[in-house]
């Protein structure tokens, strides 16, 4: 291996990595609020890229089918919870269940020879409000129940959106075009442009979600509610909200990260759950719970596959997700048993 494969095998890693970091943001950012280990995250990124085939080729995605029926089927449950007593923010449900719906079906029928940016955007619109959605069917009212439960959740709402995917998209696989066609050759490695905008967007996700938790009060009811989500609720903080915000987000940098990968690799129905177990193992290296340490175990997960698909390329997989094994070791030895404080 000479010194020019290092530099392609690093660039890689890097790439490889901002996008585990990407998932690994997302994923430390909905366990910290809701308790919620989120495994459909990988379906997001899938439903972004696809979502941006369709458009690309003049169709109308099937997931804005998707979106219309979380929306009616979101009102009918909230309609039935205001009948029953309970209280419902109107408001913020019609943000959810009829602004975004109204924007998507506007954009993906009225804009189909749009250009690539507005493609791009048309597929967040769809895809972004699918998160909080999701989390009102079928987390919130099990708000209260354990993390074994809402684990066995993630696991069902995943074969669901998985089987959604195939019958959306089928089993072949597709790219969209590159953002952009430019190159770079810096002392004989060659970086494209869509390589430096994977990067620089997840660099600007990074920064962005600092100043939105440190500078920013619906930020500091977020950081409230993942470290004391009883206290959050005596102060007054939605926290029932803050579900949905913390949702919103994550389809969010999921849609965005399928956006982002897919110029670069061809892109299955369940592509996306390989790459969400991926970010799972960064996000396992922070603890859950630690931002900065999550994107440095990104960094780690992209940098060990780049360079184990050069030296055993058979076994690329089976050395990333070993690294989680260590690392939980790590864990249980610096943590508190149950039992010990009993």
């Amino acid at each position: 291996m000479d010194f020019g494969i290092v530099l392609l095998l690093g660039q890689d890693g890097i790439v490889n990595g901002a996008v585990y970091g990407l998932m690994a943001l997302a994923l430390v950012l909905v366990f910290s609020v809701t308790r919620v280990i989120f495994i459909p995250q990988g379906e997001l990124v899938a439903f972004g890229a696809l979502s941006m085939v369709a458009l690309n080729a003049g169709h109308t995605p099937a997931t804005l089918w998707l979106l219309l029926a979380l929306a009616a089927a979101t009102l009918a449950v909230e309609g039935w919870r205001w009948k029953r007593g309970a209280a419902v923010n109107w408001k913020v449900t019609a943000v959810w269940t009829i602004a975004f719906p109204l924007a998507a079906c506007a954009l993906a029928l009225g804009l189909r020879t749009a250009s690539l940016a507005m493609q791009g955007l048309t597929a967040l619109v769809i895809v972004a409000p699918i998160g909080p959605l999701l989390y009102r069917l079928a987390y919130r009212p099990l708000a209260d129940a354990t993390v074994l439960i809402l684990l066995i959740v993630s696991v069902a709402l995943h074969g669901v959106l998985v089987g959604l995917g195939l019958l959306f998209f089928g089993a072949e696989g597709s790219r969209t075009p590159p953002f952009s066609e430019a190159r770079i050759e810096i002392s004989g490695l060659m970086i494209t442009g869509q390589s430096m905008v994977v990067a620089g967007v997840a660099a600007a996700f990074v920064v962005l979600m600092y100043l939105f938790f440190t500078r920013s009060i619906v930020g500091k009811a977020l950081r409230a509610t993942a470290v004391n989500r009883i206290g959050a609720r005596l102060v007054g903080i939605p926290t029932d909200l803050s579900g949905d915000l913390s949702f919103a987000l994550a389809a969010l940098i999921g849609a965005v990260s399928g956006l982002l990968i897919a110029p670069l690799t061809t892109v299955y129905y369940d592509t996306g759950f390989l790459i969400a177990l991926k970010g799972f193992v960064s996000a396992i290296v922070g603890g859950l719970g630690s931002y900065p340490i999550a994107l440095l175990g990104a960094l780690l997960v992209g940098q060990i596959e780049a360079f184990s698909s050069f030296w055993a390329s058979a076994f690329k997989e089976v050395l990333v997700f070993t690294l989680i094994i260590p690392v939980l070791w790590w864990r249980s030895l610096r943590s508190r048993h149950v039992e010990d404080e009993a």
